[in-house]
Protein backbone atom coordinates (compact mmCIF):
# COMPACT_ATOMS: atom_id res chain seq x y z
CA UNK A 1 0.00 0.00 0.00
CA UNK A 2 1.77 3.59 -1.19
CA UNK A 3 2.46 5.67 2.19
CA UNK A 4 -0.29 8.20 1.08
CA UNK A 5 -3.32 5.41 1.38
CA UNK A 6 -1.56 4.48 4.77
CA UNK A 7 -1.60 8.10 5.88
CA UNK A 8 -5.15 8.08 4.83
CA UNK A 9 -5.85 4.91 7.71
CA UNK A 10 -5.30 7.55 10.30
CA UNK A 11 -8.67 9.18 9.91
CA UNK A 12 -10.55 6.00 11.28
CA UNK A 13 -7.48 3.82 12.54
CA UNK A 14 -6.26 5.42 15.78
CA UNK A 15 -4.31 1.81 16.85
CA UNK A 16 -1.04 1.27 14.71
CA UNK A 17 -1.30 -2.88 15.07
CA UNK A 18 -4.54 -2.47 13.79
CA UNK A 19 -3.42 -0.18 10.88
CA UNK A 20 -0.58 -2.42 10.03
CA UNK A 21 -3.40 -5.42 9.93
CA UNK A 22 -5.41 -3.13 7.75
CA UNK A 23 -2.71 -1.95 5.39
CA UNK A 24 -1.50 -5.72 4.79
CA UNK A 25 -4.61 -6.83 4.16
CA UNK A 26 -6.97 -4.61 2.53
CA UNK A 27 -6.62 -2.36 -0.77
CA UNK A 28 -7.64 0.78 -1.63
CA UNK A 29 -11.74 0.06 -2.67
CA UNK A 30 -11.84 -1.20 0.84
CA UNK A 31 -10.16 2.28 2.31
CA UNK A 32 -12.76 3.75 -0.26
CA UNK A 33 -15.89 2.00 0.83
CA UNK A 34 -15.14 2.30 4.75
CA UNK A 35 -14.57 5.98 3.94
CA UNK A 36 -17.85 6.05 2.47
CA UNK A 37 -19.72 3.94 5.24
CA UNK A 38 -18.03 7.15 7.71
CA UNK A 39 -19.92 9.43 5.59
CA UNK A 40 -23.02 8.48 6.40
CA UNK A 41 -21.93 8.09 10.15
CA UNK A 42 -21.97 4.33 10.18
CA UNK A 43 -17.91 4.20 10.71
CA UNK A 44 -16.52 6.49 13.17
CA UNK A 45 -13.95 4.50 14.31
CA UNK A 46 -12.08 1.43 13.82
CA UNK A 47 -10.56 -0.57 17.46
CA UNK A 48 -9.51 -3.59 16.47
CA UNK A 49 -9.84 -7.19 15.53
CA UNK A 50 -12.43 -9.24 16.81
CA UNK A 51 -11.89 -12.13 14.39
CA UNK A 52 -9.99 -13.04 11.27
CA UNK A 53 -10.27 -15.97 8.57
CA UNK A 54 -9.78 -16.91 4.89
CA UNK A 55 -12.64 -14.86 3.42
CA UNK A 56 -13.06 -12.31 5.85
CA UNK A 57 -11.63 -10.15 9.02
CA UNK A 58 -14.33 -8.91 11.81
CA UNK A 59 -13.37 -5.02 13.20
CA UNK A 60 -14.90 -3.72 16.63
CA UNK A 61 -15.86 -0.23 15.37
CA UNK A 62 -17.51 3.11 16.81
CA UNK A 63 -20.05 5.11 14.98
CA UNK A 64 -20.90 8.78 15.04
CA UNK A 65 -23.05 7.94 18.15
CA UNK A 66 -20.25 6.15 19.99
CA UNK A 67 -22.34 2.93 19.39
CA UNK A 68 -20.05 -0.28 19.31
CA UNK A 69 -20.78 -2.05 15.74
CA UNK A 70 -19.16 -5.22 14.30
CA UNK A 71 -17.85 -4.21 10.72
CA UNK A 72 -16.88 -7.29 8.63
CA UNK A 73 -14.96 -6.55 5.34
CA UNK A 74 -14.09 -9.08 3.14
CA UNK A 75 -10.34 -9.84 1.37
CA UNK A 76 -10.76 -9.33 -1.71
CA UNK A 77 -7.40 -10.79 -2.75
CA UNK A 78 -7.71 -14.49 -1.07
CA UNK A 79 -11.03 -15.05 -0.48
CA UNK A 80 -12.43 -18.53 -2.34
CA UNK A 81 -13.69 -17.55 -5.27
CA UNK A 82 -15.04 -21.01 -6.05
CA UNK A 83 -16.63 -21.57 -3.18
CA UNK A 84 -18.16 -18.78 -2.94
CA UNK A 85 -19.43 -19.14 -6.71
CA UNK A 86 -21.66 -21.97 -5.71
CA UNK A 87 -23.85 -20.35 -2.86
CA UNK A 88 -24.98 -17.42 -5.68
CA UNK A 89 -24.93 -19.54 -8.53
CA UNK A 90 -28.51 -20.50 -8.78
CA UNK A 91 -30.00 -17.93 -6.33
CA UNK A 92 -32.73 -15.55 -7.88
CA UNK A 93 -31.60 -12.65 -6.83
CA UNK A 94 -28.32 -12.79 -8.77
CA UNK A 95 -29.30 -13.51 -12.16
CA UNK A 96 -26.07 -13.58 -13.70
CA UNK A 97 -22.80 -14.97 -11.50
CA UNK A 98 -20.48 -12.27 -11.92
CA UNK A 99 -17.29 -12.99 -13.37
CA UNK A 100 -15.08 -10.43 -11.64
CA UNK A 101 -13.70 -11.48 -8.59
CA UNK A 102 -13.90 -8.14 -6.61
CA UNK A 103 -17.58 -8.20 -8.25
CA UNK A 104 -18.47 -11.75 -6.62
CA UNK A 105 -17.45 -10.23 -3.39
CA UNK A 106 -19.56 -7.57 -3.69
CA UNK A 107 -22.40 -9.42 -4.35
CA UNK A 108 -21.99 -11.70 -1.36
CA UNK A 109 -21.52 -8.88 0.57
CA UNK A 110 -24.70 -7.45 -0.93
CA UNK A 111 -25.73 -11.31 0.05
CA UNK A 112 -24.97 -11.26 3.65
CA UNK A 113 -26.85 -7.88 4.16
CA UNK A 114 -29.99 -9.27 2.49
CA UNK A 115 -29.72 -12.57 4.36
CA UNK A 116 -29.42 -11.28 7.29
CA UNK A 117 -32.88 -9.00 6.66
CA UNK A 118 -34.79 -12.24 5.74
CA UNK A 119 -33.61 -13.87 8.73
CA UNK A 120 -34.38 -11.10 10.92
CA UNK A 121 -37.93 -10.55 9.57
CA UNK A 122 -38.52 -14.69 10.14
CA UNK A 123 -37.77 -13.94 13.52
CA UNK A 124 -34.56 -15.39 14.11
CA UNK A 125 -32.23 -13.15 16.17
CA UNK A 126 -29.16 -12.25 14.31
CA UNK A 127 -27.00 -9.06 13.90
CA UNK A 128 -29.11 -5.84 12.61
CA UNK A 129 -27.91 -5.13 9.55
CA UNK A 130 -26.83 -1.47 9.36
CA UNK A 131 -25.10 -0.98 5.77
CA UNK A 132 -23.03 -2.29 3.58
CA UNK A 133 -20.53 -0.90 0.49
CA UNK A 134 -18.65 -3.02 -1.85
CA UNK A 135 -16.72 -5.57 0.25
CA UNK A 136 -17.74 -3.86 3.96
CA UNK A 137 -20.68 -4.72 6.16
CA UNK A 138 -21.55 -2.77 9.23
CA UNK A 139 -23.55 -4.73 11.69
CA UNK A 140 -24.77 -4.57 15.14
CA UNK A 141 -22.06 -5.27 17.55
CA UNK A 142 -22.76 -8.86 19.80
CA UNK A 143 -21.02 -8.43 23.22
CA UNK A 144 -21.29 -6.94 26.50
CA UNK A 145 -19.38 -4.06 28.37
CA UNK A 146 -17.76 -3.97 24.39
CA UNK A 147 -15.97 -7.11 24.94
CA UNK A 148 -17.29 -9.49 21.88
CA UNK A 149 -19.08 -12.62 22.33
CA UNK A 150 -17.65 -15.97 21.63
CA UNK A 151 -19.24 -19.03 19.38
CA UNK A 152 -21.05 -21.81 20.90
CA UNK A 153 -17.99 -23.90 20.23
CA UNK A 154 -16.06 -21.59 22.89
CA UNK A 155 -18.66 -21.83 25.69
CA UNK A 156 -20.72 -24.38 28.32
CA UNK A 157 -24.28 -24.34 27.37
CA UNK A 158 -26.12 -24.39 30.69
CA UNK A 159 -29.50 -25.50 28.91
CA UNK A 160 -29.04 -27.85 26.26
CA UNK A 161 -32.56 -28.78 25.68
CA UNK A 162 -33.69 -25.00 25.78
CA UNK A 163 -30.47 -24.52 23.44
CA UNK A 164 -31.43 -27.67 20.91
CA UNK A 165 -34.51 -26.32 20.49
CA UNK A 166 -33.79 -22.41 19.60
CA UNK A 167 -31.71 -23.88 17.11
CA UNK A 168 -34.43 -26.22 15.69
CA UNK A 169 -36.85 -23.18 15.68
CA UNK A 170 -34.01 -21.11 13.65
CA UNK A 171 -33.72 -23.77 10.89
CA UNK A 172 -37.58 -23.73 10.81
CA UNK A 173 -38.51 -20.38 10.56
CA UNK A 174 -35.80 -19.78 8.22
CA UNK A 175 -37.05 -22.31 5.81
CA UNK A 176 -40.73 -21.11 5.97
CA UNK A 177 -39.48 -17.92 5.13
CA UNK A 178 -37.76 -19.54 1.97
CA UNK A 179 -33.83 -19.62 3.42
CA UNK A 180 -31.10 -22.04 4.12
CA UNK A 181 -28.26 -21.19 6.63
CA UNK A 182 -26.33 -23.96 4.50
CA UNK A 183 -23.40 -23.82 7.47
CA UNK A 184 -25.10 -24.00 10.07
CA UNK A 185 -22.93 -25.34 13.54
CA UNK A 186 -21.38 -24.47 16.50
CA UNK A 187 -19.01 -22.15 15.29
CA UNK A 188 -21.51 -19.95 13.58
CA UNK A 189 -23.83 -19.09 16.86
CA UNK A 190 -22.30 -16.43 19.00
CA UNK A 191 -23.46 -16.96 23.21
CA UNK A 192 -23.95 -13.83 24.70
CA UNK A 193 -23.88 -14.03 28.43
CA UNK A 194 -25.97 -11.54 30.83
CA UNK A 195 -27.13 -11.99 34.17
CA UNK A 196 -26.32 -15.68 34.07
CA UNK A 197 -28.72 -15.80 30.96
CA UNK A 198 -26.95 -17.25 27.09
CA UNK A 199 -28.96 -15.64 24.52
CA UNK A 200 -28.30 -17.43 20.82
CA UNK A 201 -26.96 -15.19 17.84
CA UNK A 202 -26.70 -16.86 14.41
CA UNK A 203 -23.84 -15.13 12.31
CA UNK A 204 -22.51 -15.38 8.93
CA UNK A 205 -25.51 -16.07 7.02
CA UNK A 206 -23.29 -15.11 3.48
CA UNK A 207 -23.57 -18.41 2.23
CA UNK A 208 -27.34 -18.61 3.28
CA UNK A 209 -29.10 -19.63 0.21
CA UNK A 210 -33.49 -19.29 -1.01
CA UNK A 211 -35.17 -22.73 -0.68
CA UNK A 212 -35.34 -22.02 -4.26
CA UNK A 213 -31.76 -22.79 -4.69
CA UNK A 214 -30.27 -26.09 -6.56
CA UNK A 215 -28.90 -27.23 -3.47
CA UNK A 216 -30.76 -26.09 -0.76
CA UNK A 217 -32.57 -29.14 0.22
CA UNK A 218 -28.95 -30.83 0.70
CA UNK A 219 -27.81 -27.57 2.55
CA UNK A 220 -30.88 -28.01 4.83
CA UNK A 221 -30.32 -31.28 5.79
CA UNK A 222 -26.23 -31.06 6.91
CA UNK A 223 -27.74 -27.87 8.89
CA UNK A 224 -30.15 -30.27 10.40
CA UNK A 225 -26.71 -33.11 10.58
CA UNK A 226 -24.42 -30.30 12.13
CA UNK A 227 -26.45 -29.59 15.08
CA UNK A 228 -27.55 -33.17 15.79
CA UNK A 229 -23.91 -33.71 15.43
CA UNK A 230 -23.04 -31.29 18.00
CA UNK A 231 -25.74 -31.71 20.96
CA UNK A 232 -24.76 -35.64 20.35
CA UNK A 233 -21.42 -34.95 21.04
CA UNK A 234 -22.56 -33.37 24.45
CA UNK A 235 -25.25 -36.02 25.27
CA UNK A 236 -28.39 -34.89 23.91
CA UNK A 237 -28.99 -37.61 21.28
CA UNK A 238 -31.11 -36.93 18.50
CA UNK A 239 -31.11 -38.93 15.43
CA UNK A 240 -31.33 -37.13 11.83
CA UNK A 241 -35.62 -38.42 11.33
CA UNK A 242 -36.45 -37.27 14.67
CA UNK A 243 -34.57 -33.43 14.14
CA UNK A 244 -36.23 -33.41 10.76
CA UNK A 245 -39.53 -34.29 11.75
CA UNK A 246 -39.33 -31.45 14.62
CA UNK A 247 -38.52 -28.81 12.18
CA UNK A 248 -41.27 -30.38 10.08
CA UNK A 249 -44.07 -29.57 12.58
CA UNK A 250 -42.43 -26.32 13.25
CA UNK A 251 -42.84 -25.00 9.87
CA UNK A 252 -46.03 -25.97 10.10
CA UNK A 253 -46.88 -24.40 12.98
CA UNK A 254 -45.16 -20.59 12.19
CA UNK A 255 -47.92 -18.14 10.80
Amino acid sequence: MKPKEFESLKEFIKEESTQRVFAKVFDERTIAAVHKLATKGLIEELEFVISTGKEAHVFRARDRAGNFRAIKIYRITTSDFKNMSAYIQGDQRFKQVPREKHELIFAWTKKEFKNLELARNAGVRVPLPLGFEKNVLVMEFIGVNGGSSNTMKEVEIKDLGKTYNTMIEWIARMYKAGLVHSDLSEYNVLVKESGGEQELVLIDVGQAVLASHPKAKEFFERDIRNVINYFSKKGLKKSFEEAYEEVKKKVELIK
